[in-house]
């Protein structure tokens, strides 16, 4: 199997884990503080992730790869889960999903800007249209009545893709899974402390959804997506595995559909169609 092929399935199987973690972070904020969530998540899967490191001695990073994982620890640790929990304090989790096709268009951004990967001018086109489709699907689910919410989730999108480009620089060096590993222990000691501080009063009266919710952005969402995520983006390019993310949208809405009974519109498919369609057609023009 050539190393193409190899990017784009791993690539795909991170986007099937990736694909929960807006409809699970949503169980979650239910009950959860957004702040809470954020850090309880990041020290639960920074535990695992140097327990995994100590258990198959990996060296440390040299001096030199520190700033990309902070900014690696920035985008993808902090950053994107603490927007995201915020902004699904005001929309949905189907409603939030969407935004999640603007994805790809922010991976190669910054795949261009730390990757150096230099794709074709018709992949503009593709992805500018597709990002124009999404604008327009909140202006018309009610983006004046709802900006915040909106508005966080574009910001999540944004650091997201940065931090997804900056790792997959990084991974070509230290290897996929030791990236977010190293990101997740190198903020382990801040995240505990804001973990300790913003602790409910009582963790008794907690249902069993949020706890699921909880355990599921932290193991998988923080850490075992990124496994394959990050071998993927690194094996098969940035900007071209990085389209994988048009499934997303589309796993996200069925699982917010059969898991938590949220109501998936006509409209929301018809965006998430047409963002297929353009980010189909940016893959074509990606390398």
């Amino acid at each position: 199997m050539d190393k193409t092929t190899t990017g784009f399935i791993n690539g795909f199987l991170g986007v099937l884990v990736f694909s929960g973690s807006l409809p699970a972070t949503r169980l979650a904020v239910m009950e959860f503080d957004p702040l809470f969530l954020t850090v309880a998540r990041a020290v639960i899967a920074g535990a695992l992730a140097g327990l995994l490191l100590l258990a198959f001695r990996q060296r440390r990073p040299e001096s030199g790869d520190l700033l990309s994982l902070l900014l690696v620890s920035l985008g993808v640790v902090v950053g994107f889960p603490l927007l995201t929990a915020l902004a699904l304090k005001q929309v949905t989790s189907a409603h939030s999903i969407v935004f999640v096709g603007l994805l790809p268009v922010a991976t190669a951004v910054f795949g261009v800007v730390r990757g150096g990967e230099r794709p074709r001018p018709a992949f503009w086109l593709f992805s500018g249209l597709g990002s124009a489709i999404v604008v327009g699907f909140a202006v018309r689910q009610g983006f004046a009545a709802s900006p915040v919410g909106d508005l966080l989730m574009l910001a999540a999108i944004l650091v997201c893709g940065f931090g997804y480009a900056e790792g997959a620089s990084l991974s070509r060096k230290l290897g996929g899974w030791q990236v977010i590993s190293w990101a997740l222990v190198l903020s382990l000691p801040l995240m505990t402390v804001l973990m300790l501080l913003t602790m409910p009063a009582s963790l008794a009266q907690l249902s069993a959804a949020s706890w699921m919710g909880l355990g599921y952005v932290s193991i998988f969402s923080m850490l075992v997506g990124f496994f394959f995520w990050y071998r993927g983006l690194a094996l098969g390019g940035i900007v071209a595995v990085g389209q994988l993310q048009l499934l997303q949208p589309f796993f996200g809405l069925a699982i917010a559909a059969i898991l938590l009974g949220e109501s998936v519109s006509w409209t929301m498919l018809a965006a998430t169609l047409a963002i297929v369609a353009c980010v189909a057609g940016a893959k074509k023009f990606a390398g």
